[in-house]
């Protein structure tokens, strides 16, 4: 029998920007995009275009190559053609190939919250799809407060559902807002639904208010939706969305969906999601949970005693899943062979090719475990990993060497008598046996020797060029105005390749500086195996 299909709807840049302490930048939102993609979503939903300047800046590209880009906002105004309302046109005008607009399905919030009749709500939502359909937009209805609603009036519930499909909606998604719903309620109410329209044209999004949006949106999957909404690591306001990092592995790998259904999310995309998780928090600047289902360092971690021995002979007796299934590994106090597969896939993907006995491959896999038992994290910094690759293998050109360097801050007065602040670098770095020196003044140290690495490379300088600093983020690994350091540093160049970069030290000046000098080494690197590229094609 051929499988279904089920559709994954992220919404993380959106629903999950509304995380309490989260704040999404431009660029954080363009490298979640990518994370993304990479995993193989079918839907990214960007956030609001109109609502903020973020937002708004973000939509004016597609910004999208395989999943659906989708723009989120409300259904027009009472009293306002569709025309003539700003929100909706925002949405429409947009570059997203989507719209997911949110409509109020509860009857009591229709006439507290929007202070509209019965009627006046559905002609809203009516005429808003009926305008996105006819834009070329595929049109999506967020049906907010839909399991309340429904057990308050499931006449005008339903009515939503019908009057959005019968204007053109692609998807319907029933919405659990305030998180309180049981598993038991949501089959039950599902299943209802599915009687006024097709499942596949419905959707799920599920809150964590009761530790259950995980196991209410496989609930709705048993039950007949076929599109799933969530975010990663399961971010969002109060105590989060639906968590894409537990729920996809949960259909690709578990029988009992994986024989009736199939998703975007092929078992090489499925290997990578550990790193796209750990990723995903490094870009938030914040510690992955140990204890995350499938990903978590704990995961499949087993301490030396009986469980061990039992693992060592059956591994199924403690993993429900094959840790290198979703890219994670065993943790088994009295082995050393975790962490081979992980190597091997993550040199991979630079063009490292090595077999699983060769015996660097030892050599390499105990200075990664000795380099992240003193705060590095390579998950979230696959260029420094590649560097720190190059060089364990023995294959890391020799580009340049950096003598010495040294920053200074001053504060002092400008001749308009204003308390200004200037930062100075000095980098002297020798190439091919030629001593360079380069000074510059930049928006803090770290800016300072960046200038400073990049104005003079030598022969290389040419190579770098396009090369600029895009983001910067520290994070303090233990307690004290002396503990270590983390330093992440994202890049890019012209081609709008991005790479991450690390650093580690209890010197924040120190740990800036590494990164920064692995990601200049990386550049060179991409443009030397570009250039080889373009030699064997010549």
């Amino acid at each position: 029998m051929p499988k279904e299909r089920l559709y994954i709807f992220d919404t993380t840049l959106r629903d999950g920007a509304q995380t309490a302490g989260i704040e999404f930048s431009l660029e954080d939102k363009i490298s979640i995009c990518r994370l993304l993609e990479d995993l193989g979503v079918d839907y990214i939903e960007g956030g609001y275009p109109g609502a903020n300047p973020v937002d708004t800046e973000f939509f004016e590209t597609n910004r999208t190559h395989t999943a659906t880009f989708t723009a989120f906002g409300m259904t027009k105004r009472a009293g306002r053609s569709v025309e003539n309302d700003p929100g909706v046109q925002a949405l429409l005008n947009s570059q997203a190939k989507a719209v997911c607009f949110v409509a109020k399905t509860w009857d009591h919030q229709v006439r507290l919250a929007l202070e509209l009749s019965l009627e006046e709500n559905l002609q809203n939502l009516r005429e808003t799809v009926s305008a996105a359909v006819a834009s070329g937009k595929e049109a999506l209805i967020d049906c907010e407060h839909f399991f309340d609603g429904f057990k308050a009036n499931s006449d005008y519930a339903l009515a939503c559902v019908s009057t959005a499909l019968d204007a053109g909606a692609r998807w319907v998604v029933l919405c659990d807002t305030n998180g309180g719903t049981m598993p038991s309620e949501i089959r039950d109410i599902v299943g209802k639904v599915l009687a006024v329209a097709p499942g596949s044209k419905i959707g799920i999004h599920a809150h964590d208010d009761t530790g259950q949006a995980v196991a209410n949106t496989l609930a709705a999957v048993e039950a007949g939706v076929r599109q799933i909404q969530g975010t990663l690591n399961g971010i969002g306001e109060r105590c989060g969305n639906a968590n894409l990092i537990t729920i996809i592995p949960t259909l690709v790998l578990k029988p009992i969906f994986a024989d009736r259904f199939e998703t975007g999310i092929d078992a090489s995309r499925l290997e990578q999601l550990t790193h796209i998780s750990r990723a995903f928090d490094d870009r938030l600047n914040r510690a992955p949970s140990k204890q995350a289902p499938y990903v978590g360092a704990s995961a499949f971690a087993t301490k030396a005693g009986i469980h061990a021995s039992a693992l060592l002979k059956d591994s199924s007796t403690y993993e429900h899943v094959p840790p290198e299934s979703v890219g994670n590994e065993r943790s088994i106090m009295v082995s050393q062979q975790a962490g081979k597969s992980n190597l091997l896939t993550a040199l991979a993907r630079h063009n490292i090719h090595l077999a699983k006995d060769d015996r660097r491959l030892e050599k390499l896999l105990a200075t990664v475990k000795d380099r992240e038992a003193r705060g590095y994290s390579y998950d979230g910094a696959d260029a420094s990993f590649a560097v720190l690759a190059h060089e364990v293998l023995g294959t890391l050109p020799n580009y340049f060497q950096v003598e010495n360097y040294r920053t200074s801050v001053e504060r002092r007065h400008n001749s308009q008598g204003e308390e200004i602040t200037v930062t100075e670098a000095v980098v002297k770095i020798r190439v091919e046996g030629e001593l360079l020196m380069s000074v510059a003044e930049g928006n803090g140290p770290v800016n300072a020797l960046d200038l400073a690495m990049r104005k003079d490379l030598g022969k290389y300088s040419s190579r770098i060029e396009d090369l600029e600093l895009v983001d910067f983020k520290v994070r303090i690994l233990d307690g004290g105005t002396g503990a270590v350091t983390r330093v992440l540093v994202e890049s890019r160049d012209g081609t709008g390749e991005r790479w991450y970069t690390i650093g580690v030290s209890p010197n924040i000046i120190d740990a800036s500086f590494e990164a920064l000098y692995e990601s200049i080494t990386y550049k060179l690197l991409k443009t030397e195996a570009a250039q080889k590229t373009t030699e064997l094609v010549a």
